[in-house]
């Protein structure tokens, strides 16, 4: 799985992934979190997702990292917003007020770009890598964040001999195992996603849980 998998998706308009609502884990759980509302959110591999126009309702300064220029574009274009853009290196960057959009690879971001973040929405990222680039990717954003910070981290559990991801299997071994070193990890919801998810029953699933996680740094 390289970048242009997920250009392709974007072109072929396959955005499964891409909800019409904001996150029902976002809006339940983010206020256990405890932040102020100055603090500035991380949400990777964000596409064109409504969570970041919450996140910056709620007062947060909020960045993101989008691959495809044509998710971002539209993401603009869907909510009116004219965002000054300049270059970065390889990064392409968009801004609108308190939003802060990076297009471009997520592995190309450097620790300057997020000084000053103090939490990470997870949503779509974790799940969205097979399993040698979910650890390349947690080394990452260790390597790119200031310090350890709260996180909101939401997985998919199921059976992967029965569907090839993505979005992939990430089971609570595994997220211990990638994160556990920096973060006590407290699970607040576990639920029954095979349902709601009729998609996912016609690629084989027989059971489909989401689980919602709270990575708390350690004292």
């Amino acid at each position: 799985m390289d970048t242009q998998f997920w250009l392709d998706r974007w072109d072929r308009r396959e955005i499964g992934w891409h909800l019409s609502e904001i996150n029902a884990h976002l809006q339940e759980h983010w206020p256990k979190l405890g932040l102020a509302r100055e603090t500035r959110v991380f949400v990777p591999l964000c596409g064109k997702t409504l969570d970041l126009v919450w996140l910056v309702s709620q007062g947060h300064r909020v960045v993101g990292v989008e691959l495809s220029r044509l998710g971002i574009d539209e993401f603009m274009a869907e909510h009116r917003l004219e965002p000054r853009i300049t270059e970065l290196g390889a990064l392409r960057v968009y801004q609108v007020d308190e939003l802060v959009l990076f297009q471009g690879d997520f592995f190309d971001l450097r620790r300057e770009h997020l000084d000053d973040v103090g939490a990470v929405f997870d949503r779509a990222s974790l799940i969205a890598l097979p399993p040698p680039m979910r650890a390349r990717y947690a080394e990452h954003l260790r390597a790119i964040l200031p310090r350890p910070v709260d996180r909101l981290l939401i997985t998919l559990d199921y059976d992967q001999n029965r569907m090839s991801g993505p979005p992939f299997s990430v089971q609570p071994p595994e997220i211990a195992q990638l994160f556990g070193g920096d973060h006590r990890i407290e699970l607040l919801a576990e639920i029954d996603a095979l349902a709601e998810s009729p998609n996912f029953r016609q690629r084989g699933l027989t059971a489909l849980t989401e689980r919602a996680h709270w990575l708390r740094p350690h004292a």
